[in-house]
């Protein structure tokens, strides 16, 4: 099995293993993929997922060997052409889930590669926690492979058109500490520790009143493009019935009732490594430290002494 699911409560962490290819994709694994993410979106229980490839690795992109058997075919990947119509039921991703418009938030926890396709299919997701050692890339620019799950278009509005460009074209390594300067990550943590921290994130996401949460960040992915009257016009509509419904209804607890963050982060579960915790959401530790204070001078012990009077000869 390819894919398998954890679940904590309203956490599912979707596993994709394939170790010994660094988890790259074939046509069953996107199939099982897809699967997973639309069980999760329709479970009602569910509010957040975790993206997280065993083995250390994320994901090394497409398969060559499944690449290499479409070789013959007149019309490879046919029956995944995207539709012209506008309102036409969309097919999965080339490779992945990546054209699944979810109502919940994703998070990818990253390690060692993710490039090619699994660069596209970290953009896909809401949010990304790199491992130290992590990395993105479009290694498939040495291929001759485009980008068609969404990297052209996911990356310039996360980054910026210049840096994308740059990072399609050239094909090049984008280490953690990079991404993270440039906006295509949200944190970075040590080596071992992005399933956790993932974990950690995703289950603060789902202690939220999750109506609110989810037209929210509706509002988010709907403005693309659009006019500022525009876009809060779909913002006034899209949050008034979460508003009616959680925010003014008085019958509704206050705080959420589920167990708070920090029991997680000190007890995060049997099996877990001890070096996997979560940092800050910053790259650079040292924003994270506290300041330390200028020491105070000591007082004196004794009082001054007077000065000196000056002599009588001087005063007259």
């Amino acid at each position: 099995m390819t894919v398998r699911i954890e679940k904590t409560e309203a956490v599912w962490t979707v596993i994709h293993s394939r170790p010994e290819s660094r988890n790259a994709i074939d046509a069953e694994t996107a199939e099982a993929l897809t699967e997973a993410f639309l069980d999760f979106d329709r479970d009602p229980e569910a509010s957040v997922a975790v993206l997280w490839g065993e083995g250390g690795a994320f994901s090394a992109g497409w398969d060559l060997e499944d690449a290499a058997s479409m070789v013959h075919q007149p019309r490879p990947l046919e029956e995944l052409e995207y539709p012209l119509h506008e309102n036409a039921v969309l097919p999965r991703g080339p490779l992945v889930p990546t054209r699944l418009e979810l109502d919940k938030p994703v998070i990818a926890a990253i390690a060692g590669p993710a490039v090619a396709g699994g660069f596209e299919l970290a953009l896909w997701c809401d949010l990304r926690i790199m491992e130290e050692s992590a990395y993105f890339g479009v290694y498939s620019r040495r291929f001759g492979v485009p980008l068609i799950d969404g990297g052209t278009v996911r990356l310039p509005r996360l980054v910026g058109t210049g840096r994308a460009v740059d990072i399609i074209l050239t094909g090049r390594k984008v280490p953690a500490p990079e991404a993270y300067l440039i906006g295509a990550c949200e944190q970075v943590v040590p080596d071992g520790s992005s399933r956790v921290a993932a974990e950690l994130l995703a289950d603060q996401i789902a202690r939220f009143p999750q109506a609110a949460t989810r037209a929210d960040r509706r509002s988010v992915h709907k403005q693309q493009g659009l006019s500022v009257r525009d876009a809060m016009r779909i913002e006034w509509h899209n949050g008034l019935p979460a508003l009616v419904d959680e925010g003014l209804d008085r019958r509704r607890p206050i705080r959420s009732r589920r167990r708070p963050a920090r029991a997680l982060a000190t007890d995060p579960g049997p099996g877990t490594p001890p070096q996997a915790r979560a940092l800050p959401p910053r790259c650079d530790r040292a924003s994270s430290r506290r300041r330390a204070s200028p020491p105070r001078r000591p007082r004196r012990s004794t009082p001054r002494s007077a000065p000196a009077r000056a002599p009588s000869s001087l005063a007259s």
